[in-house]
């Protein structure tokens, strides 16, 4: 007969996890979407189970059609140390473009289709792993980016008929064939009919069937936040310009021969008609004159320390 073991009424709740060490947090609001992307119905549940793990005052508010923007202002107003976010790309954007540097830090978890903020941020997509590591490891950090047309992006933009491919690959990811078959005939159709002239800082204005930008915290070509990397993409022939299309979509396009980039802080672009774009994965046209400017304190993140700065401690 074996004994069995009675629970310790006296023992009390479980000890809090460690929070992070490299800056106070005290309150916390994590803004959900459960009906966004990669999110889940279960996931409002989850968070808070993970969120009461750790010794913080934290409110987990559920965004939904009606209450949406009043949510965000509400969770801004309530003055937190930090604002989590489990929703689609653009939304991610919308509560970053409202922080201001010296404000609440951003959590932007990957909870979106392409989740390209989060994942610069966490290396992840999974955002359980993405919470915990920034409530236990995050630091306040600096985040880049870029505004153009009121529009903020802190990974990347893509201006010229290249954008037009992005909503054809989505559809391809995610089995939609038809969808893609027509985003991929739209494309084709407006390749060639409208190529940019842009300026960089003022500069001589040049030509380019695209023109992409890139933040620093993505770029591979600065090591400090001194202005947009700016890629021109140039084919002589449509076959390069497809080539060009595919690199810039699944592969590093900047080993292209046919691109040429150099940081810049103010880019003009001109077009015949709209211009159409890909901001942070979320596609959109743009006016025909359109001026992209560089945003060095975009707002903070809470973050793990960047794997390259821990080595050089």
């Amino acid at each position: 007969m074996t004994d069995t073991v009675e629970p310790d009424a006296e023992a009390g709740p479980a000890p809090k996890g460690a929070l992070t060490p490299h800056t106070p947090l005290r309150r916390a609001v994590m803004l959900v979407n459960p009906l966004s992307g990669s999110v889940g119905s279960r996931a409002v549940g989850e968070a808070e189970g993970i969120l009461a793990d750790y010794d913080l005052d934290a409110e987990v508010v559920v965004l939904d059609g009606e209450g949406f923007e009043a949510a965000i202002d509400q969770a801004f107003a309530s003055k937190p140390d930090v604002i989590f976010v489990l929703a689609g790309d653009g939304t991610a954007r919308s509560v970053a473009s409202r922080a201001k540097p010296d404000g609440a830090m951003i959590a932007p978890l990957p909870g979106g289709t392409m989740n390209m903020l989060p994942k610069a941020l966490y290396g992840t997509a999974d955002w359980k792993q993405a919470l915990r590591r920034a409530l236990e490891e995050g630091e306040p950090q600096y985040v880049s980016g870029g505004e153009v047309q009121g529009e903020y992006f802190y990974c990347a933009a893509i201006l010229g008929s290249p954008a037009l491919w992005a909503p054809a690959r989505e559809a391809m990811r995610t089995g939609k064939l038809r969808l893609a078959w027509q985003y991929g005939r739209r494309a084709l159709k407006r390749a060639f009919t409208g190529r940019l002239r842009f300026s960089l800082d003022g500069g001589d204005r040049r030509r380019a069937e695209a023109l992409v930008l890139i933040s620093p915290m993505i770029s591979k070509a600065m090591e400090e936040p001194v202005g947009l990397e700016a890629a021109a993409m140039d084919p002589s022939d449509a076959s390069q310009a497809f080539r060009l299309a595919a690199n810039a979509l699944f592969s590093d396009w900047r080993h292209d021969p046919a691109v040429s980039t150099r940081p810049a802080k103010r880019i003009e672009v001109r077009a015949r008609s709209r211009i159409p774009a890909v901001i942070d994965g979320e596609p959109l046209l743009l006016k025909p004159d359109a001026v992209v400017r560089f945003a060095p304190k975009a707002f903070r993140a809470l973050t793990p320390r960047p794997p390259a700065a821990e080595d050089s401690v």
